[in-house]
């Protein structure tokens, strides 16, 4: 009977007093869950808290992201390691950001994620309620879980007074360093024996930064600063030699420091000679700066010392009338992002592409904006990303009506949270099958979204295959042509996106002579004046689909058009990439 009883009461629901939802959870509650988790599992935690979440939002409790945040701890430390493992490496293949450097395979263990974590860090995590938020907000289906809570135990077991003070740098740290970064970071002009792509170890690289901010050595005070900027300081390429070198060498402050970018001489010969690639001995700072570089070098040397003294840096990769260009971005002593050091406005160089760190893909044109804007500090944003993860709760259990009722809250909120836009679509879709009511949601979003292209295109193609779905065809088609023909004139990148999925959307579903007659128009309506960006993800990839399908003469006078109608200066890069193109062309090769 003891037995029996013993067993009964280790299966009892964790239940949360409704009195005790309307304050903060206590130090002695959270001590009381690690505890129950350490005997139990913290699957046995996981339910109570998740009722207790939804109980603190329904009766409008002040404590809801308190006890919503437990409630993803116990959710998260309850996982098998082998699930998360599983959903991870979908979430990767799904946004296709795997690349060479990452493992070939990932063993399986048994247990949860729960046993990656100690006691100790298990109570600072669920203690600090800033962190969590920061965490499960920052948090991507990409990171890997058992990896970035791996490194957190590692920092916080080397380093466990400065992890109080430094959570952020140690979020930050966690997201990058998860996974090993992609062989063309920082960017693809140094071979790998120059620059091997390894990062530095995680804790050691904590307790550099960590140090210099205390010593006031850094120009960004780091502990102000949010994982979400942090995680483009620590995201290095060098040893820390090289940031102490930079710290040393390089003399410009917060308000100068887009000259950093001109201590590099360009190297004209470089480009007469079409040596793109590094041709040094090595790749040190120092040598960049003693032989100079062309644009590339000059935006990693710049890049790489702005992290060197503690300042959050982008490089960015771009094409313009001339070629393609490479120019950096940084963090500003008003906490403005400048974004356009080095970028040569009269060669009208459009919207650069930068690798974001924590996934290692292409950062968003939107999140950019997000990034420099800031808004998400705002307390009703926040508020936004409550009812938008209460909404997805509502959805998990097939509530739908309350799903809808949480996810329209959300964007009545904040109009800015795409999350809560995508979960008031997906529990539109949830709720019935007409699509007149996501239509109508799509129209909404779209104009939501003006103030950022990308995203505006991004609902506005969704609303057209809605349209198409409802087989209103030529409002479709209007609405294709509408958006083309909007950021022609100022956003050329985003004019160029949207050709090239009319295009590829044409190469999918229509019959050859129709997907010529598309190719055409675009070419005719969008190309002219168009140069580099236009030519890689429209021209190259229809001629190619057509060569694959054993079309070369159509291929070459696709590509001849193209010639004929983009602006290509003899001898310059698109001259020479077209000739190299029409030659594969003619010969066969792949």
């Amino acid at each position: 009977m003891l037995f029996l009883s013993v067993r009964l009461a280790a299966q009892e629901t964790l239940a949360i007093p409704a009195e005790e939802l309307g304050r903060a959870p206590t130090p002695a509650r959270i001590a009381a869950l690690v505890d129950r988790a350490a005997t139990q599992g913290w699957g046995s935690v996981a339910p109570g808290l998740r009722a207790a979440a939804l109980q603190a939002y329904e009766t409008g409790s002040g404590y809801v992201p308190a006890w919503y945040y437990l409630h993803r701890w116990a959710e998260l430390l309850a996982t098998p390691y082998n699930k998360a493992i599983q959903l991870w490496i979908a979430a990767v293949e799904a946004a296709r950001v795997g690349h060479p450097n990452m493992a070939s395979r990932y063993d399986y263990r048994p247990g949860s994620l729960a046993a990656l974590v100690n006691r100790e860090l298990q109570l600072a995590l669920l203690g600090n309620a800033a962190l969590s938020e920061e965490f499960f907000t920052l948090l991507s289906p990409v990171d890997s879980p058992p990896e970035v809570l791996a490194i957190l135990q590692k920092i916080h077991q080397s380093e466990p007074a400065l992890f109080t003070d430094y959570a952020n740098l140690a979020l930050a740290i966690a997201v990058v360093y998860d996974v090993p970064p992609p062989p063309h970071w920082p960017h693809g002009q140094v071979n790998a024996a120059l620059l091997p792509r390894k990062l530095p170890p995680p804790e050691k690289i904590f307790a550099y930064y960590a140090r210099l901010d205390r010593a006031n050595s850094t120009l960004q005070r780091l502990r102000r600063l949010p994982a979400g900027e942090l995680k483009f300081l620590v995201d290095l390429a060098v040893p820390v030699s090289e940031l102490d070198w930079a710290r040393q060498h390089v003399p410009m402050g917060l308000a100068d420091f887009a000259k950093a970018y001109d201590l590099i001489k360009y190297r004209k010969d470089r480009i007469e000679k079409n040596l793109y690639v590094w041709p040094g001995q090595d790749y040190r700072l120092a040598s960049i700066l003693a032989q100079g570089g062309i644009c590339v070098d000059q935006a990693y040397f710049a890049s790489t010392a702005g992290k060197a003294k503690g300042i959050p840096t982008i490089l960015f990769r771009g094409a313009g009338l001339d070629g393609r260009h490479a120019w950096f971005g940084y963090l500003d002593g008003s906490q403005r992002w400048q974004l356009d050091c080095g970028r040569y406005a009269e060669q009208k160089f459009i919207s650069g592409v930068a690798c974001d760190p924590q996934t290692w893909g292409d950062i968003n044109d939107h999140e950019l904006g997000f990034i420099t804007e800031r808004f998400r500090a705002l307390p009703t944003y926040k508020l936004s990303v409550m009812h938008t993860a209460f909404a997805q709760e509502y959805l998990r259990s097939g509530q739908t009506d309350l799903a809808l009722k949480a996810a329209r809250e959300a964007v009545n909120r904040d109009r800015r949270n795409l999350a809560a836009w995508n979960v008031l679509l997906e529990a539109q879709a949830a709720a019935a099958p007409d699509l007149r009511p996501r239509e109508a949601v799509l129209r909404e979003a779209v104009l939501a979204f003006q103030k950022y292209p990308d995203l505006e295109i991004g609902f506005s193609r969704q609303l057209v295959a809605v349209l198409r779905q409802r087989g209103e065809t030529s409002l479709a088609a209007f609405e294709e042509q509408r958006l083309g023909k909007k950021y022609q004139a100022n956003r050329g990148d985003l004019s160029i996106e949207q050709a090239a999925a009319t295009v590829q959307r044409s190469m999918g579903t229509d019959d050859l002579a129709t997907q010529i007659k598309v190719y055409n128009r675009i070419l005719d309506t969008a190309g002219p004046g168009q140069a580099i960006d236009f030519y890689d993800k429209v021209v190259v990839p229809f001629v190619r689909h057509l060569a694959a399908r054993q079309q070369v003469p159509a291929a070459l006078q696709s590509l001849d058009r193209a010639r004929r109608t983009l602006r290509v200066e003899a001898g310059k890069q698109l001259d020479l990439e077209m000739a190299a193109e029409t030659a594969r062309l003619k010969t066969g090769q792949k």
